[in-house]
């Protein structure tokens, strides 16, 4: 089992900046993949950001030259730092993590809402 908490989101204006912690506990050596979606109200979840144990991330388009996803593999935390951030940004966003080994699990944070406002 993983568990992962989130923290940092808030209100924020359009053009501010917010950083995202992820902190994970239990089974963490497992952990290959971590990353962070976001869900708006009748839409699908979505990826935002994402990056292995190694280092290697994968970026949402729109979040390439305002987002950065970084990895801290001792204290077991991923980041989401955003900056310039738009309106369209608002959502409740969702840690994950992907386990390394067959069945390759996922688990999911309980999300924390971040809003832009114009």
């Amino acid at each position: 089992q993983v568990q992962l908490v989130e923290s940092g989101g808030g209100l924020v204006q359009a053009g501010g900046s917010l950083r995202l912690s992820c902190a994970a506990s239990g089974h963490i050596s497992d952990i290959n993949v971590m990353g962070w979606y976001r869900q708006v109200p009748g839409k699908q979840r979505e990826l935002v950001a994402s990056i292995t144990r190694g280092g290697t991330t994968n970026l949402k388009n729109s979040a390439k030259g305002r987002f950065t996803i970084s990895r801290d593999n001792a204290l077991n935390t991923v980041y989401l730092q955003m900056n310039s951030l738009k309106p369209e940004d608002t959502a409740v966003y969702y840690c994950n993590a992907v386990l390394a080994i067959f069945p390759y699990t996922i688990y999911w944070g309980q999300g924390t809402q971040v809003t832009v406002s114009s």
